[in-house]
């Protein structure tokens, strides 16, 4: 080998020794533990959680038996806790309290063992609109498209479960669906599509990213719109965007600086929100609050959405995180896995639904805090792994 040659390996062997080794794919890990390691358990109002579990145990019952539920056993390993929770008094902490106890084991969560993980929040955003597009209302809100095709990957193996992919069939191929950029050019204009109009478009983009709202007619009637589909293309946040561009920092980033930002610079407003290819399509709602995506009404402060690749929907989680907006201070609190979300990627994940309404805003749009949960397993399940 000659002396240039055997320097260039050198130089290689020299960075591949500094080269970062590659992460472990995400991983849930548990932990066994008892109510009394989860933070503030005893002060929690957890009748609260307990009309939000018994919504998902109804849906958890019409489950085959047999039918596997992840970390979380099968369907009947839920059906005795689901028929006892009939049993626990309405607002009776103490007796909620009791059942849990009674009825569950906590593990904590990890991540290949870490158990530090980010806790964001979503809520159901406010807008005014109209039946009719007008100038004064002039962004739509799309239908799901007829020829829009969604498919669970779960469905063809367990190995893809919490992974879909959308699309259109094009000579007997599933093909991707036009991206944002081509429906806000007017690729589905004129195809009776349209739901409504509302009169900020940036306030339509903030609602497809938290999946359901509520819109203000003119004559005062509300109409409550919800998650109808989306065109399968991958969420990508705007907000490190604006990071990587030096626009904002990574401790500024919320949704309200986010859409301060936008609202300044109207003119790169459009090419900021297109960089998300992602697109939800709605429908009109009917009850007082939107479905998740176990397919049950969400309880504000109390369902969670997680990745259901690891966490299963319908399983309560205790949380313990930082407050988002008393600096200090902690959320603690039982909530169940009931939604998830594009943005809601890995073991220890969540997003709190924190309902609609100024508060809700506020608290949904600068949550981004750091924390770890506990899951609670009927009792005599024991997760593989």
């Amino acid at each position: 080998m000659s002396r240039k040659h055997r320097a260039a390996g050198l130089a290689l062997l020299a960075l591949a020794a500094c080269a970062r080794p590659e992460p472990p794919p995400d991983t849930l890990t548990l932990a066994p533990a008892s109510f009394s390691d989860l933070p503030g358990w005893a002060a929690d109002r957890v009748a609260e959680a307990v009309p939000a579990l018994a919504r998902s145990c109804a849906k958890i019952r019409t489950l085959p038996p047999g039918r596997a539920l992840g970390v979380g056993g099968t369907a009947g390993d839920w059906l005795p806790p689901c028929e006892a929770l009939a049993g626990v008094p309405a607002g009776d902490d103490a007796a909620a309290r009791a059942y849990f106890e009674r009825w569950f084991t906590p593990y904590a969560a990890g991540n290949n063992g870490v158990r530090r993980g980010l806790f964001t929040g979503y809520y159901e955003p406010e807008l005014k609109g109209t039946r009719a597009p007008s100038a004064a209302f002039p962004a739509p809100l799309y239908k799901r498209p007829p020829d829009l095709v969604m498919v669970e990957l779960a469905d063809f193996g367990e190995q893809w479960k919490g992974q879909r992919i959308a699309g259109r069939v094009l000579a007997g191929r599933l093909k991707p669906y036009e991206d944002r950029a081509a429906i806000e050019a007017g690729a589905l204009r004129g195809k009776g599509l349209e739901l409504l109009w509302v009169d900020d478009p940036v306030g339509a983009f903030f609602l497809q990213i938290q999946g359901s709202g509520r819109v203000t007619l003119p004559d005062g009637r509300e109409v409550r719109v919800g998650y109808a589909g989306q065109n399968g293309h991958k969420y990508v946040a705007i907000g490190k965007e604006l990071i990587d561009r030096g626009e904002l920092t990574r401790e500024e980033v919320s949704l309200q600086s986010i859409r301060a930002w936008l609202q300044a610079h109207p003119d790169q407003a459009a090419d900021l929100m297109n960089r998300n290819p992602s697109y939800v399509f709605f429908q009109e709602l009917t009850g007082d609050q939107p479905n998740g995506a176990q397919g049950v009404p969400l309880t504000p402060r109390r369902s969670l959405a997680v990745d259901p690749k690891f966490v299963p929907y319908g399983m309560p989680v205790w949380l313990d995180a930082e407050d988002p907006v008393n600096a200090g201070a902690r959320l603690r609190r039982l909530l169940v896995a009931q939604d998830t979300g594009g943005a809601i990627r890995g073991p220890v994940r969540g997003d709190v639904f924190w309902g609609h309404g100024p508060d809700a805003e506020q608290r949904a749009g600068v949550m981004k805090s750091a924390g770890e949960y506990w899951l609670l397993l009927p009792r005599g399940v024991t997760p593989a792994g």
